[in-house]
């Protein structure tokens, strides 16, 4: 099953290669606060790093790094850094622990000879851990504690883990044999299965490089986390380039270096849906492009599709011009404000469907036809997704668009801002989509819970709840909420979280509250508000349980119905009904 990730990684990532140093990385995390930017996590690249080592940092440029992580902790928000496999062999006897301790444990991945195979990496010549061999997790797990006490990070980004090599097999050459040489040869852009890793021949703990070539990232993946889980003591997150299937029980996947182009925008949606099928669903793409430059335009309508990528962060290289979203002007800044916000407020909905993935092996985004999969016309969009069944995600992906075409399969559906709603027959819309707009469609049918946004889910966590229902032709209405305290481990195994249902038939909304333990949220706990699309007429009486409720309104226009909730007390995972008669 896909692991659970802490609620702080489904906030917004910021990162780039090429941040001078530590303090003009901080000036960025400033301008994101000051402008009111919704972000929970700052990256680092490799500049970081003092030359290129492995758990180093640069005490030059990178000097207040640990007060800049420092500072981040105070204002709710955390730090990931860059790692990669290569671990340099050219440091002085004893003055660079991550090769000693390798060789003192004898974990390197050996050539025929049976010393360690040396590539080249970023920090010139390099060994590369074998992450199979049985000691790899204690060896990888010291190396990641003792950086962590210089630099408390909150999660790992590893790259370069194919393995990737600068060279072609090592630096003194590969054997001639069947495994350097076999009857058959993917076409790799070069003359040998080497080509830019290491040779066939390697040797493994029980096997070759041959055989295990393609779970190298997988098995760093898996010591990774097993790594942060024992430094941290509590869930974190790794991003890993490299994947294997049930990666996705270990960590997520970044799409890797896409372009600033539109057409990268596109393809990004089949990159997304692809990796939930692969049991993968913690996955984004570099928002606004990794390579190029971006116009504010494609940034502004990449942060709006990249605020619903399950992993959502904006990444781009050295040499580029900057992309964060405090970087451009009105109306660019305030859309991207608006889009993040969004996300933020339906982060409890996004939660849920990551629980429903580790616990149910469900997906998180969704194409179009895994849920109407009696539609033709589904099973050839790649323009539009859900998130899970019930939120319909219409992105402009074309530049100077004002409108989008979307497609409807037979359903009742809501504009999510408006409440407005219509029957479909199966037919596709064209949607006004200015600027500051991505269109969002609920499916009728379906309750989502969204909570006061703030600029970090630690501030937005303490405001309380909203729900919103969707109420399908025949009137009716279900969903669930999931709840815990975002970032212990194994909280639902160990049945210290809230499993909230919703049921809405004859109406009148039922929450029902099936938790495993006395868990309640420490931060925001009541519902301020329910918003019911769909009534048909307006009611004359709103009651909550056997009390009237006064001060409801309702849009004749758009047939929404608001029940305010706010002075009553209600909590989030309490049993409690709303009817309107």
């Amino acid at each position: 099953m896909p692991y659970m990730p802490p609620y702080w990684s489904l906030g917004f990532h910021l990162c780039r290669w090429g941040y001078k140093n530590s303090s003009h990385t901080a000036e960025v995390v400033n301008a994101m606060r000051k402008n009111g930017i919704p972000q929970d996590v700052q990256w680092n690249d490799i500049d970081y790093m003092d030359r290129h080592l492995d758990f180093t940092y640069d005490k030059t440029n990178y000097n207040t790094l640990p007060g800049l992580v420092d500072d981040l902790h105070k204002h709710g928000q955390r730090y990931v850094m860059i790692t990669d496999p290569g671990i340099s062999n050219t440091q002085k006897a004893g003055s660079y622990p991550p090769y000693d301790d390798g060789i003192k444990m004898d974990i390197f991945l050996k050539d025929e000879s049976g010393k360690p195979i040396i590539g080249r990496v970023w920090p010139g010549d390099t060994a590369f851990p074998d992450f199979s061999h049985p000691n790899a997790v204690e060896y990888w797990t010291k190396q990641v504690e003792s950086f962590h006490g210089e630099i408390p990070f909150d999660g790992l980004w590893i790259d370069m883990n194919e393995v990737s090599n600068a060279g072609d097999g090592s630096i003194h050459g590969c054997p001639d044999n069947s495994l350097e040489n076999p009857p058959y040869k993917p076409g790799l852009g070069g003359d040998h299965l080497r080509t830019r890793t290491l040779c066939m021949s390697a040797k493994t703990y029980n096997s070759t490089q041959y055989n295990m070539h393609s779970m190298y990232g997988y098995f760093e993946a898996v010591a990774t986390m097993k790594a942060l889980k024992s430094v941290l003591k509590e869930r974190s997150i790794v991003i890993s380039r490299s994947t294997f299937p049930n990666s996705g029980s270990h960590g997520g996947h970044w799409l890797g270096d896409n372009g600033s182009e539109w057409s990268d925008l596109y393809l990004s949606i089949a990159g997304i849906l692809n990796f939930n099928m692969f049991g993968v669903p913690m996955v984004g793409a570099d928002i606004c492009g990794f390579g190029g430059s971006t116009t504010p335009e494609l940034c502004t309508r990449w942060m709006q599709l990249g605020a619903f990528y399950p992993f959502s962060r904006n990444h781009n290289t050295i040499g580029s011009p900057p992309q964060e979203p405090t970087h451009f002007p009105d109306p660019y800044l305030s859309a991207m404000r608006k889009a993040l916000l969004t996300r933020y407020a339906l982060l409890p909905n996004l939660y849920t469907l990551f629980w429903q993935a580790h616990a149910q092996a469900a997906m998180v985004a969704r194409p179009l036809f895994f849920e109407f999969p009696k539609d033709p016309s589904t099973l050839a969009i790649d323009k539009q997704f859900l998130w899970g069944a019930f939120l319909l995600i219409s992105p402009v992906l074309t530049e100077h668009a004002t409108t989008v075409d979307a497609y409807f399969p037979a359903e009742r559906w809501y504009d999510f801002y408006t409440g407005a709603g219509f029957d479909s027959n199966g037919e596709t819309k064209t949607l006004q989509a200015p600027l500051d707009t991505i269109n969002l469609h609920l499916r009728g049918g379906y309750v989502v819970v969204t909570q006061t946004p703030e600029i970090t889910t630690t501030a937005s966590r303490l405001n309380n709840f909203s729900l919103t229902v969707a109420l399908s032709a025949m009137h009716e209405a279900s969903g669930v909420l999931y709840l815990d305290d975002g970032v212990s481990i194994s909280s639902y195994e160990t049945g210290n979280y809230s499993y909230i249902t919703y049921d809405v038939s004859n109406n009148t909304l039922t929450s029902a509250n099936n938790q495993h333990s006395t868990y309640t949220p420490s931060g925001g706990k009541h519902i301020d508000q329910v918003d019911i699309y769909g009534v048909e007429q307006e009611p004359k009486t709103v009651m909550l349980n056997k009390e009237a409720v006064k001060g409801f309104a309702y849009n004749a226009a758009n047939k929404v119905l608001t029940v305010p909730l706010k002075s009553h007390g209600v909590l989030v995972n309490s049993q409690y009904s709303v009817s309107w008669s």
